[in-house]
């Protein structure tokens, strides 16, 4: 991890927006096609209720991949993530012009990624991850490696740091617990 614990909890108390690749983060990063052609991707729960931890604690979750898939866009709609760019080249202007719209800085937006294409949109945001499996290089820049791989609760894990830093985990955790256990 090129940065230490203390300066990505910093860097994670300030996002605003959260943005995901899909193909390695969101997923395992396989591509399953039907004998018709049909694009089939696996998609954890961990990450899911983590991406809709984020939005139910007032920021911003958005998913930019250089991928087009339909199973994607129903994944998105199904946790309310309305924020989906796909089949997008590139990344960081997305991510500009994103963070022009929502009035964010880029210091206040994150993102995950897992591969050299994602190395451009992670540097310029103010805090970046990447999951443990995720081409070695990618490591080196991120703020936080989850020790958990893509498509396995890396996000999840992400997003649980997110709100830890900012001071919102134990609210967000606390519907899901019985009041004998708060």
């Amino acid at each position: 991890m090129s940065a230490t614990i203390e300066v990505a909890r910093q860097r994670a108390a300030r996002v605003k927006l959260m943005a995901f690749d899909v193909d390695g983060v969101l997923s395992d990063g396989s591509l399953f096609y039907t004998d018709d052609g049909i694009e089939i991707k696996a998609f954890n729960t961990l990450d899911g209720l983590g991406m809709k931890l984020l939005q139910r604690a007032g920021l911003k979750v958005a998913v930019i991949t250089g991928r087009k898939a339909a199973c994607v866009e129903r994944r998105m709609q199904n946790l309310g993530v309305e924020l989906l760019f796909q089949g997008i080249e590139d990344k960081l202007q997305v991510m500009r012009e994103l963070a022009h719209t929502l009035d964010i800085p880029m210091g206040e937006a994150g993102y995950m990624g897992d591969d050299i294409v994602d190395l451009k949109i992670m540097g310029a945001c103010g805090f970046c991850a990447t999951p443990s499996d995720g081409y070695d290089r990618v490591a080196q820049y991120a703020d936080y490696v989850s020790s958990r791989a893509g498509g396995r609760g890396a996000a999840r894990e992400v997003c649980d740091f997110i709100l830890e830093a900012q001071g919102k985990l134990d609210a967000m955790l606390a519907p899901y617990l019985s009041e004998e256990r708060r």
